[in-house]
């Protein structure tokens, strides 16, 4: 359904497109995107392949690289398929602060289906608030969680175990 929705609303724009800019100047931009997809594939298909082959070399979690060269190759491969809309989403997809946005989308739900072990071995160790007294409201996804101190200063070891959950 989500697909031949999609296919609908490519159609659409591409006649609307037709209709404002004559039908050979679509055909033209479809055509330009599409090669700028192919083009920039190689790059981000390289790109991910090194972030991933630097961080298992330094022996650090490759989920960050991972994700990134995923969003990188979702982007182009939008960017290359024939469409007005998905181009541009490809596209958005490659600005910085969409990938980021994108990114973390992507690990939030990775995090979300698989166990806490996986997560960790995919993108290291959770930094885990620590509070003592009544329950606070979580804290916003824009703000990066810092460690937390407790005990004068005595790191606390410890491993998040979700129930119902392997």
């Amino acid at each position: 359904m989500a697909l031949l929705l999609a296919v609908v609303l490519e159609l659409a724009v591409f006649v609307g497109v037709g209709r404002a800019l004559g039908f050979g100047a679509a055909v033209l931009l479809v055509f330009a995107a599409s090669l700028l997809g192919l083009v920039l594939l190689r790059r981000e298909g390289m790109r991910a392949w090194r972030g991933f082959r630097a961080a298992a070399a330094a022996g650090q979690p490759p989920g960050g690289q991972v994700t990134d060269g995923l969003v990188g190759l979702a982007g182009t491969l939008l960017l290359a398929a024939p469409g007005l809309v998905s181009g541009l989403v490809g596209l958005l997809l490659l600005v910085p602060p969409v990938r980021r946005l994108a990114r973390a989308a992507v690990r939030r739900a990775t995090e979300r289906r698989v166990s806490s072990m996986v997560a960790g071995d995919l993108f290291g160790p959770r930094t885990v608030r620590v509070r003592q007294g009544a329950p606070q409201p979580a804290p916003q996804p824009e703000q990066p969680e810092q460690p937390v101190v407790v005990d004068g200063g005595r790191a606390i070891e410890g491993e998040i175990v979700e129930p119902g959950r392997h």
